[in-house]
């Protein structure tokens, strides 16, 4: 991987964090509160303990994060019914088919679904070749407590290898580079 300088990497999170706001969705079970974008990473220094959760993928297995240590790993939330998450579907998809499966990993936690079908519909749509959680009881979001809020859909957390929070986006990825770069510095 090309290493960046890590004064390009703050200006970057720097000029994206401008301006933060979220805005309320509907009342319906899929209501949401939506991020722009913000990127907040944090130093290795001040890094919390790993996440720690497991859950049922969609296809039933059994998925427990901490058998990705020693990998990076790219952890979103997502939904069919969300409109952001469609729209950073195709960016994810790109970085995921570009980056060394030998060194970082995808998973998806799919929320507040209407029904199985269409979080399915929306995997074969974009391609996802990552598994997904199956959250709709909402356990897994309830273990990230405190490091994302449970509202904001899309949000995407890079994990280092040691399984801790290194960055997090607050509403869809906001380029491919973008998320490299997270990829790349977590690596670090």
């Amino acid at each position: 991987m090309i290493r960046r300088s890590v004064a390009a990497g703050a200006a970057l999170v720097a000029v994206l964090s401008l301006g933060a706001c979220s805005a309320l969705g509907s009342t319906s079970n899929n209501s949401t509160a939506t991020g722009d974008g913000t990127v907040t990473t944090i130093a290795a220094k001040h890094r919390a303990k790993p996440v720690a959760f497991t859950g049922t993928t969609l296809d039933g297995k059994r998925l427990d994060i901490a058998d990705y240590r020693g990998k990076v790993v790219v952890l979103n939330i997502w939904g069919a019914w969300c409109a952001p998450c469609r729209e950073e579907a195709p960016e994810m998809v790109k970085v995921a088919r570009e980056l060394p499966a030998s060194e970082v990993a995808f998973v998806g936690i799919d929320v507040r679904e209407t029904s199985k079908a269409n979080a399915e519909a929306f995997i074969r749509s974009y391609d996802i070749p990552w598994p997904s959680i199956d959250d709709q009881g909402g356990a897994t979001l309830l273990a990230l407590r405190g490091v994302v809020p449970p509202t904001v859909t899309p949000s995407t957390l890079v994990l280092d290898p040691k399984g801790r929070v290194a960055a997090r986006i607050l509403g869809p990825v906001p380029s491919a580079i973008t998320l490299k770069d997270l990829v790349e510095d977590a690596a670090s």
